[in-house]
């Protein structure tokens, strides 16, 4: 039993992160009960095998709506409050109290959970359709049931409403990822420093037991980490500390079944997408999602849940209601307690029938970093954006017109060169294309496309593109980034938009050697201010190996291992979708 409860008044304990998407609420649950937990509670599939769950609910006797928090990561540390990327299950001290069960279960093969971890795979979302309806069984439920938690968490939502099971009443997926092969590979280059560190991580902890996770060395450590002062450090807690993390894994054992054959898997056997691939993609089935979704994820969050945001947002056509809320820095960190007050608005709503204001005013909120203040519309893509065309000239800048045609040139060098440095006369490994300062500030919200004319004397190669804000002194902020191998440039041209080329990667072409090849390389759909005296810059490479490259949240690629010279020809453009007054107060120039 606990008497603890977090929140955001000054009696409770203080939750880290933004807990509205800048709205005021009524008629909250309020904090009136207290906490008991079971712990290890097994829950039937239809195929006998039995996944744990621990159940955390109120200590007064009743039927209570149920919140459920399914991963494959340990539910027995969920409450540990330590900065780590897999605890995010939500604080159970927050819910429990204002009246929910928080029932946090793992996934099959993981943490003591029976049968074998399938990746998101269907055999997963028939385990979410039964776990929903045993949950709507149970002695303290009283039938409706939600889903809560962000990353695999919010994976493991849609898994379920997918399927339809009757209980389940509304959804909160925040940043999650809902095509496995857009994450694990970014259009045919494998994001191995996140999937390698990532499926060790999950065969490390599956393999420990109690003795561990329920040890009274955890305890003292759970302790120590909710003392308020080194709480509050937790608050910034980014991603590239995050991965840090999980490369320590990288030196404890695990089993190897089924982690490393899931591993050879996606960076080995399946490099096109195929029926594997298919089996873990989601987005062709969210029509038949009937529930309320709220989606949303922080604009950082580029190299894995972003990219799924705005397609799930698209397809989720069926839904009773659809409402997202994208996040400025730091607006997702570890442990996961951001957005509490607004799931409280949103499930007591859907699930307790309260009058919360949650749907009142548009539907779709958003943070512009660079600037200040929560904005809001109607709907996404913003209406009111047109994609502004701007030239890599030959020169290096980025402008309105081409001027005089001409190409510039980098070198990308593969494995096993024997070469002990580069020379001095090399081409470079990488290439920029600024703006002038700007006259005025730029705001840019929406999907961004670099369409590129280039030569190659290589029959594969990858192009790796990073969206820079370079302020009057040189800081360079990443903003987004775009990644495809050069061998699955086929797109979709009619399923396409300006700024967001459809490249299904189901087809390799070799790239002619010496010939003008014409790629269409999405970036992933961002927001920014660009504020007077910044540049807009455009950096682009064929490798992102070298410590020196930048990297969005350090996620890294496995090289195409092509040693050869590109040549990018100025007629190549970026189209940067701007709001309307930047069309209008600028004429003849990009600046």
């Amino acid at each position: 039993m606990g008497k603890s409860v977090s929140g955001t008044e000054s009696d409770q304990r203080k939750l880290n992160g933004p807990q509205t998407s800048g709205r005021d609420y009524r008629n909250l649950s309020k904090p009136q009960q207290e906490v008991t937990r079971e712990d290890d509670v097994a829950v039937p599939m239809r195929d006998g095998v039995q996944l744990l769950a621990d159940v955390f609910r109120p200590t007064t006797p009743g039927r209570y709506p149920v919140l459920i928090a399914a991963s494959p990561y340990p539910r027995q540390i969920q409450d540990l409050g330590a900065p780590m990327g897999f605890i995010e299950a939500g604080a159970s001290d927050y819910f429990v109290p204002r009246g929910y069960v928080h029932v946090i279960a793992n996934l099959r093969g993981t943490s003591g959970s029976g049968g074998t971890f399938g990746f998101f795979d269907g055999q997963e979302r028939k385990d979410m359709y039964d776990l929903v309806e045993w949950a709507a069984q149970q002695p303290w439920s009283d039938g409706n049931v939600g889903m809560v938690g962000i990353s695999y968490f919010a994976m493991t939502q849609l898994e379920a409403a997918v399927k339809r099971p009757p209980h389940l009443k509304a959804i909160m997926p925040v940043a999650g990822t809902f095509d496995l092969y857009d994450s694990a590979t970014h259009h045919g280059l494998v994001s191995t420093s996140f999937v390698t560190p990532f499926l060790s991580m999950i065969g490390m902890t599956s393999g420990r037991t109690n003795k561990l996770w329920r040890s009274k060395l955890l305890d003292a450590v759970r302790s120590i980490l909710r003392t308020p002062a080194i709480h509050r450090k937790f608050a910034t807690f980014n991603g590239e500390a995050a991965m840090t993390g999980l490369k320590v894994l990288l030196k404890l054992h695990h089993d190897p079944h089924p982690w490393d054959d899931l591993w050879r898997a996606i960076v080995v056997e399946h490099p096109l997408r195929d029926a594997w691939w298919d089996d873990r993609n989601i987005l062709p089935l969210l029509d038949r999602v009937e529930v309320p979704v709220y989606l949303g994820c922080d604009w950082q969050n580029v190299p894995l849940h972003l990219p799924s945001t705005f397609p799930a947002f698209r397809k989720l056509t069926n839904s009773k209601h659809v409402q997202v809320a994208m996040l400025g820095e730091h607006g997702l960190a570890w442990p996961w307690e951001s957005l509490h007050v607004e799931a409280l608005a949103w499930f007591d709503h859907w699930l307790k029938g309260q009058d919360t204001g949650i749907l009142e005013g548009p539907r779709f909120r958003y943070i512009l970093p660079g600037a200040e203040g929560w904005r809001a519309a109607d709907t996404w893509p913003l209406p009111d954006v047109t994609h502004r065309s701007l030239r890599l000239c030959a020169d290096g800048t980025l402008g309105d017109e081409e001027g005089a045609s001409g190409s510039r040139t980098l070198m990308a060098l593969g494995a096993g060169l024997n070469r002990p440095q580069p020379s001095e006369t090399d081409p470079p490994s990488c290439l920029t294309w600024d703006s002038a300062p700007l006259d005025h500030d730029l705001d840019m919200v929406g999907e961004i496309e670099v369409q590129l004319d280039a030569i190659s004397t290589a029959a594969d190669t990858a192009w790796i593109v990073f969206l820079h804000d370079v302020d009057a002194d040189g800081t360079v902020t990443d903003v987004t980034a775009g990644y495809l191998r050069a061998g699955l440039r086929e797109v979709d041209e009619a399923a396409s938009r300006p700024g967001a080329p459809d490249l299904p990667c189901r087809t390799f072409q070799a790239v002619p050697i010496g010939e003008r090849v014409h790629y269409r390389i999405p970036l992933v759909a961002n927001a920014r201010r660009f504020s007077v005296g910044h540049r807009v810059r455009l950096f682009v490479t064929n490798d992102d190996q070298d410590s020196n490259m930048p990297a969005m949240l350090t996620f890294r690629h496995a090289s195409v291992d092509t040693s050869c010279l590109n040549v990018v020809e100025s007629s190549s453009r970026l189209l940067l979708p701007v709001m309307p007054r930047e069309m209008k107060q600028t004429t003849g120039s990009f600046a």
